[in-house]
């Protein structure tokens, strides 16, 4: 029996809505990568970006446990003397929420040119509205 690897032409995209309301940031974002990323599909091959279109709605009311509202921490550094930027994981959700599980899903992505193309397909909104209706998407629990 040979093993069959799936090209280009043969990738199929379907696209999945997930709500992140009241959901913890680190197992939604396990969810997420896994489907950007098409290992639950059954003709995965790692070399072969074959994931679907993932759509995160209502991202501002994600949860957490613990104090990682508090303890968690999101640093930039500009590269200059003074420019480091640290923000915690509270501020950051008032500011940008979106960003918290664009960051989540990224750092579980590969680190090379097929995690960039993975990472957008990431469409995350911070409400409950979102412009992909049209392309009916599948809910994931």
């Amino acid at each position: 029996m040979k093993t069959s690897l799936i090209t280009k032409n043969d990738i199929s995209r379907k696209y999945y809505l997930i709500d992140s309301e009241n959901q913890i940031l680190g197992r939604l974002a396990v969810k997420t990568a896994l489907l950007l990323s098409g290992k639950r599909k059954v003709n995965y091959t790692s070399n072969v970006d074959n994931g679907d279109f993932v759509v995160v709605v209502n991202a501002a009311k994600i949860a957490v446990t613990g104090n990682k509202l508090q303890d968690k921490t999101y640093t930039n550094f500009s590269g200059y003397p003074g420019g480091l930027k640290i923000k915690n994981l509270e501020r950051f959700l008032k500011t940008r929420p979106a960003e918290v599980i664009r960051h989540a899903v990224k750092g579980m992505l590969p680190k090379n040119k097929l995690g960039s193309r993975m990472i957008t397909r990431l469409k995350v909104y911070a409400g409950s509205e979102h412009p992909h209706s049209a392309q009916k998407p599948e809910q994931v629990k």
